[in-house]
C-alpha cells in the first residue's frame, strides 16, 4: 500500500473518528429520509420553493450513502482502501454533493429574496417548472466542475491525514493548471456562492422590516409566516457555512504550505465538522416543522414494524416503550391514516401535516 494512503494518526484516533462517522451518518440517513418521505407523502403536489427543499435533502443522503461508509471503513482499518479507484470516486462525489449544497443554498437566498414582497403579499411567485430547471442547471454545473479533474483541469488526491480524498489542495504551486483551477473553484463554487447567501438575507431583513412598517392587520399572519420561513432558511444556510468554514480555511492554508507542515489532526477535525452539515438540515427544518416530527415518528414506528413482522404477531408488544401493532405497518403502507396522502386531518377536515418550503 503506497504511505499516501496510510493514515498519519494513531489508532485510538483512527477508531474514534470512525465512531463519530457512524453517528453522524445514521442521524443524517434517518434525518433526510423522514424529510424525503414528509415530500412524498404529500397529497397534492410539492410548491417551486419546496422543490430546493427536497433537493438538499437529497444532497445530504448522497453524500451520507456514498461517501460515509467508506470513510468509516477506512478509520477502522488504518488505512485508505481500494487506493486510486476509491480516491477518486470519493473525491468526485464530495465535489458533486458539496457544490450542490451550497448552490443549491444561494439559490435558496435568492429566491426567498424574490418572494419576499413589500409588503409580502406583493411577492414574486416561482413556477414550478421553473424552479426545477434551476436544480437541474445547479446539478449540471456540479458534475462538470467535478470532472474537469479528469479532464486534465485540476487533480484529485488523499488528504494530508490518509483517511479521504478531495481535491490536492497542497499542489497548488506546483504548476499553472492546477493552480488556475484550485483558483477559479474556490471564488466560483465558494466565495460567490457564499457572497450571494450573504447579501440575499441582508436583502430580505431590509425588505421585511420596510414592509413591517407599513404592513396592515390583515397582512399580519402572513408576514409572521414569512419571517418565519426566512428565519429557518437563514438557519440551515448559516449551518452549512458554519460547518464548512473550518475546513474551507485549513485547503487555503495548505495551498501555500506543504503536507509537512500541517498536523494531521488539524486537518482531520475540519474534515469531520464538515460532515455535520448534512445532519444540522434536517434538524433545522423539524424545529420549525412539527408536523415533520410525527413523520418521524411513523418511520421510527414502520421501521420497528418491519423488523418485528418476522415475528409471530402480538397485540400490545411493548418495544422501547411504545404499542407495536400489525396495524401500524398497513397505516404505513396504506397511508390510511386520517387523510388522504398520509397526512392526519383536523377535525375540520383540513390536513395539518404539510411541508414548509425553505425556498
Amino acid at each position: 500500500m503506497e504511505d499516501k494512503y496510510v493514515s498519519k494518526l494513531s489508532p485510538a484516533v483512527d477508531f474514534w473518528a470512525g465512531t463519530y462517522l457512524i453517528i453522524i451518518a445514521v442521524l443524517s440517513i434517518f434525518g433526510n429520509t423522514a424529510i424525503l418521505v414528509s415530500a412524498a407523502r404529500r397529497s397534492g403536489p410539492l410548491k417551486a420553493p419546496e422543490l430546493l427543499t427536497v433537493n438538499l435533502a437529497v444532497t445530504d443522503l448522497g453524500m451520507a450513502l456514498s461517501m460515509y461508509p467508506l470513510s468509516i471503513a477506512s478509520a477502522f482499518n488504518h488505512a485508505w482502501i481500494g487506493g486510486d479507484a476509491s480516491c477518486l470516486y470519493y473525491s468526485l462525489m464530495g465535489m458533486i454533493f458539496s457544490i450542490t449544497s451550497i448552490v443549491t443554498l444561494a439559490v435558496m437566498g435568492m429566491v426567498r429574496y424574490l418572494v419576499t414582497g413589500n409588503p409580502p403579499r406583493r411577492g414574486l411567485r416561482l413556477q414550478r417548472k421553473t424552479v426545477s430547471m434551476v436544480i437541474g442547471a445547479v446539478w449540471l454545473y456540479s458534475g462538470l466542475w467535478a470532472l474537469f479533474p479528469l479532464l486534465g483541469w485540476g487533480s484529485y488526491g488523499p488528504e494530508p491525514f490518509g483517511l479521504a480524498c478531495s481535491i490536492d489542495w497542497s499542489s497548488y504551486g506546483e504548476s499553472l493548471n492546477r493552480s488556475t483551477f484550485i483558483m477559479t473553484l474556490s471564488v466560483l463554487c465558494t466565495f460567490l456562492p457564499c457572497l450571494v447567501i450573504f447579501f440575499t438575507y441582508f436583502g430580505i431583513a431590509w425588505k421585511l422590516r420596510r414592509a413591517y412598517q407599513s404592513i396592515r392587520s390583515s397582512d399580519f399572519q402572513h408576514g409572521k409566516v414569512e419571517q418565519k420561513i426566512t428565519l429557518m432558511a437563514a438557519m440551515i444556510s448559516s449551518g452549512f457555512l458554519f460547518s464548512w468554514t473550518p475546513y474551507v480555511a485549513v485547503s487555503l492554508w495548505s495551498m501555500f504550505r506543504s503536507r509537512e507542515h500541517i498536523p494531521p489532526l488539524v486537518a482531520l477535525l475540519p474534515c469531520l465538522f464538515a460532515k455535520s452539515s448534512t445532519v444540522y438540515n434536517p434538524f433545522i427544518y423539524f424545529i420549525f416543522q412539527r408536523s415533520s416530527w410525527r413523520e418521524l415518528l411513523r418511520l421510527h414506528r414502520h421501521l420497528l414494524c418491519c423488523w418485528h413482522r418476522a415475528s409471530p404477531p402480538a397485540e400490545g408488544r411493548r418495544l422501547r416503550g411504545e404499542v407495536a401493532k400489525a396495524s401500524d405497518c398497513t397505516v404505513w403502507e396504506s397511508g390510511a391514516d386520517g387523510a388522504s396522502g398520509g397526512q392526519r386531518a383536523a377535525p375540520g377536515g383540513e390536513p395539518v401535516s404539510q411541508m414548509m418550503p425553505l425556498g
